[in-house]
């Protein structure tokens, strides 16, 4: 069992940044990819990045490319996702996740077999 909390969203205009954190609870953290997604009222869970259990490959949405930036630090076991240049189409509650050993497909949220609690974001026009 792998315990994640999430931290570091809020309010932000426009432009602005914010660093969301995932802190994982088991010391085989670096075993697992891992994956940030948002879902926005009404919508469903979508994918937005993932990384890979070294850190050396990262993976992200069109949506997001450019914009933000996933990591991994084994050492701490924890995740972090930077997010730059915000837009109020950012809006949503962001969880992070742990890939079930052995997937492959980093996109599909079935693939997951750990979650956060989430985070919500919320960016002003």
């Amino acid at each position: 069992q792998v315990q994640l909390v999430e931290s570091g969203g809020g309010l932000v205009q426009a432009g602005g940044s914010l660093r969301l954190s995932c802190a994982a609870s088991k010391r085989t953290f670096s075993s697992y990819t891992m994956g940030w997604f948002r879902q926005a009222p009404g919508k469903e869970r979508e994918f937005v990045a993932a990384v890979s259990r070294s850190g050396g490959s990262t993976y992200y949405a069109d949506s997001v490319k450019g914009r933000f930036t996933i990591s991994r630090d084994n050492a701490k076991n924890t995740v972090y996702l930077q997010m730059n240049s915000l837009k109020p189409e950012d809006t949503a509650v962001y969880y992070c996740a742990a890939q079930r050993l052995y997937s492959s497909v980093y996109t599909d949220k079935s693939t997951y077999a750990y979650w956060g609690q989430g985070t919500q974001v919320t960016v002003s026009s």
